[in-house]
């Protein structure tokens, strides 16, 4: 851990590795990160480092070059074959590490945090599914890298850098999981936010007989347009106005690394993530009866009723797309949903496609006759809450008075506590990296659930709601 004293190890998050650069997250750091990535990856497939074969990318941040060039100077000290892949979004460095079968792959991004932040994805080659790509944590990465000695003791001996031009096998890809006979030509507006999905929405829109409307196309690592996270407050306010003022069948809006997807309906309304799922699921059920459809456990009941109600298999998972990968592959998941937007799929190497998540969607609404804010209406057979986030001085104490009061209720505690009565439930879960608890109340109308709300509340001691 000596070699860690200087450094802000709190940019090891659970999922990847972000921190504010180069303050929290520098290219000394990021020189430790790529040697023990290596050192993980080879010893997991039992090849010697100078055997690997690895890709890299990177997003448009003002980080993300330096940082990256850093890994790469590592790799190429030890041998590793390197595939420069340039500019990406995360969806098309999903795509090429599982297609091309490489030992493991690396893109510099911070996903959708600030532009200010840098940070770092990575994933191996999973050697228990053949067709599955397997992420690593930060959290993980640094319980082994924090015991290492650096520099790592591997042979030095000089790497190959290569580039690689992966868009047109990619866009194919994409393309395969569409039926272009269902798709009617939507007017549809596209807010990428100065992210790297602005690279490929023209060449599949090229493809379709829909009409783009494309705002915040123009790569900006600033992100001027608008919050590189579409939850965050206004963050889709300029979409909404532009589909009401073009007059479009709906708006489409990514996160700025492109892993997340939401849509707006005609009327400029949010769709919730959960219900973007079910769009999907109608999708997928119609051309593969009886498929897995994965959902996480803070998603509306209205998931696994009405995905049972077409026929399919609703599978409940904790939160995080790690998780719900795991149970894709576990228990024959087609595909995997979340409130947050994340959608993946077992056909795209168990990996997120905001992509092909939106091309789905584009088809589930062109076989309907009905507006989308009509579809979206069907499926709200509950009432449902935002998140709710509350600070709170001990978790584990609030957590203890939430399990003591509805013991006689409680479903499970994969994931937090849950809670379930026949006419409402939540769920109460703690923050992987803030002293917070996360809570998701549903009730069978809008009376209930306020009541519900208040209730679960005054149970809790906390200090702010955010």
């Amino acid at each position: 851990m000596e070699y860690f004293k200087d450094f802000d190890v709190s940019v090891f998050k659970a999922y990847d590795i972000r921190g504010i650069y180069p303050r929290q997250l520098n290219e000394q750091l990021a020189s430790l990160i790529a040697q023990g990535y290596l050192t993980v990856i080879s010893k997991k497939l039992g090849k010697e480092i100078a055997e690997l074969k690895v890709a890299v990318c990177r997003d448009n941040r003002r980080s993300s070059d330096p940082l990256m060039n850093e890994v790469i100077k590592v790799f190429l000290k030890y041998g590793v074959s390197v595939d420069d892949l340039g500019l990406l979004s995360i969806n098309d460095y999903y795509f090429v590490v599982g297609k091309y079968k490489y030992d493991g792959g690396i893109m510099a991004t911070a996903s959708h945090n600030p532009p200010e932040y840098g940070g770092f994805k990575m994933t191996i080659k999973n050697t228990d599914y053949k067709d599955s790509i397997e992420f690593i944590s930060g959290k993980a990465l640094l319980e082994i890298i924090q015991n290492l000695d650096f520099p790592i003791k591997a042979k030095e001996i000089k790497g190959q850098k290569n580039t690689k031009n992966v868009f047109d096998d990619h866009l194919k890809h994409l393309l395969s999981f569409i039926d272009f006979k269902k798709i009617k030509p939507l007017k549809i507006v596209v807010d990428t936010g100065g992210g790297m999905t602005g690279i490929m929405i023209p060449h599949i829109f090229a493809e379709l007989p829909c009409e783009l409307i494309h705002i915040f196309a123009e790569l900006d690592s600033d992100f001027k347009g608008r919050a590189p996270n579409p939850l965050s407050t206004g963050a889709y306010d300029a979409l909404a106005k532009k589909v009401i003022a073009s007059k479009a069948d709906l708006g489409i809006i990514f996160d700025v690394d492109g892993d997340r997807m939401f849509l707006v309906d005609e009327q400029g309304n949010f769709v919730r993530g959960d219900m973007v799922l079910l769009i999907l699921a109608k999708a997928i059920l119609i051309e593969h009866p009886g498929a897995g459809i994965v959902y996480n456990l803070i998603c509306s009941h209205a998931v696994k009723d009405i995905v049972k109600k077409w026929g399919g298999k609703a599978i409940r998972s904790e939160v995080g797309y790690m998780n719900l990968a795991r149970h894709m592959r576990e228990e024959g998941g087609f595909m995997s949903g979340e409130v947050s937007g994340h959608f993946a799929f077992s056909q795209n190497y168990y990996a997120d496609s905001g992509f092909i998540a939106m091309l789905l969607a584009i088809q589930a609404i062109s076989t309907d006759d009905r507006p989308l804010s009509a579809i979206i209406e069907d499926f709200h057979i509950y009432a449902k809450s935002d998140e709710i986030n509350v600070e709170v001085d001990n978790i584990n104490l609030e957590l203890d008075k939430v399990r003591n009061s509805y013991k006689e209720n409680i479903l499970d505690e994969i994931d937090g506590i849950t809670i379930e009565y026949s006419d409402w439930w939540f769920n109460v879960r703690p923050s992987n990296t803030e002293p917070l608890l996360r809570i998701t109340v549903e009730a069978k109308n809008k009376k209930l659930l306020a009541e519900k709300i208040k209730e679960v509340l005054a149970i809790i001691d906390y200090k702010t709601m955010k």
